[in-house]
């Protein structure tokens, strides 16, 4: 039987359109917590994005530039995060990035055929995102 945060993806895969992949990360870890995917793919794929997506949020040069705005503007260094959302576009594929609001840790990822209305997608992931929060 599948675990809720993967019922939790696959009624994320469900509600945003042309979706053929949800996953959901712990950045510290690097670990792919659940995922649902239309196709099946080797566990190594799914582990690279994991790592993939803890580095674009979390990754040596994206941490230099949120010290730096911080040092910029005066800002103590309380390890909030300036990066929620990233939207990364690849040949056949949109991929949407959206970090957790509960734990700034953890992210979920969307991957939309290239054809899908990004505006949908961006609002149906950010609406799919509480759910998933819910059920790690």
């Amino acid at each position: 039987m599948a675990s809720k945060l993967e019922q939790a993806c696959t009624r994320a895969q469900a509600s945003v359109p042309d979706c053929v992949a949800t996953g959901y990360v712990d950045m510290g870890s690097g670990m792919l917590l659940g995922a649902k995917t239309v196709d099946s793919h080797p566990r190594e794929v799914l582990d690279l994005v994991a790592a993939a997506t803890a580095d674009l949020f979390q990754g040596t040069n994206v941490s230099s530039i949120e010290k730096l705005f911080r040092k910029s503007r005066g800002v103590k260094d309380d390890g909030a995060h300036y990066f929620q959302e990233m939207i990364v576009m690849s040949d056949n594929l949109v991929h949407v990035f959206l970090r957790s609001k509960r734990n700034s840790e953890q992210a979920a990822v969307f991957v939309c055929r290239k054809s899908v209305n990004i505006g949908m997608a961006l609002t149906k992931s950010r609406l799919s995102l509480p759910d998933l929060e819910s059920n790690v």
